[in-house]
């Protein structure tokens, strides 16, 4: 079997291949025979960089993880913006991302793969809502343009309803249903000085749900 000379190399080539057949096949259907088949690689070699197909499925996740990360650290450290303008841009930037149509063709339904899910929750809990969401409240408390207190816990809690029950990813509903959904969410986090999901990022929370329907009715 052909081996790349270099090992970054090889795991570059498993993760691109894999991404590709996820988003052909669906998580579910590929099986690692079926990256083992295309990369041409032996399965000790698959077996050297990844443990399992989940393994690489987390490390896809991270990689496009690391990108978003680049882009919310932007919005979190721009000197023209206040905390709730952080905030409402935040969400912007990642809802209207082009990297929420990739994320949308090959993520399965995470309420399907208990270990994907909680993959999923575990980077919400330890990167997102403590390095950005939580900091973005902090400033807004200070500068005023949000009344609340309790940042990190606040955080955490904007990040479960909007990332788990809000998420189309974890479990899809029709466009109507979509769009109550945000209503309700809108209508919590309103009452407790966040208002910052704007009708851009429900319609896109609306076609992202679309989506992911659709890829699934089609594999």
């Amino acid at each position: 079997m052909a081996r790349n000379k270099y090992p970054e190399e090889t795991v570059e080539l498993i993760l691109n291949t894999a991404a590709r057949l996820f988003t052909e096949k669906g998580f579910d259907k590929t099986s690692l025979q079926d990256i083992i088949d295309e990369t041409k690689l032996s399965k000790g070699a698959i077996y050297h960089h990844f443990t399992s197909k989940e393994d690489i499925f987390d490390k896809i996740c991270q990689r496009i993880g690391a990108a978003n990360s680049e882009r919310l650290a932007a919005v979190r450290d721009s000197k023209d913006m206040n905390g709730l303008e952080k905030l409402r841009s935040i969400f912007r930037s990642s809802m209207l991302h082009p990297n929420q149509e990739r994320i949308a063709e090959i993520i399965p339904r995470l309420i399907d793969n208990p270990r994907i899910l909680a993959i999923h929750v575990k980077m919400q809990f330890e990167n997102v809502a403590p390095n950005f969401i939580a900091p973005i409240i902090r400033e807004g408390i200070a500068d005023g343009s949000i009344q609340a207190e309790a940042p990190e816990q606040l955080a955490e809690a904007v990040m479960i309803l909007s990332d788990i029950w809000l998420n189309p990813a974890v479990w899809p509903v029709n466009r109507e249903d979509m769009r109550k959904r945000c209503e309700v969410f809108r209508s919590i986090t309103r009452s407790i000085g966040l208002d910052f999901l704007d009708d851009d990022v429900v319609e896109a929370y609306v076609d992202y749900s679309d989506a992911v329907l659709n890829n699934q009715s089609n594999k």
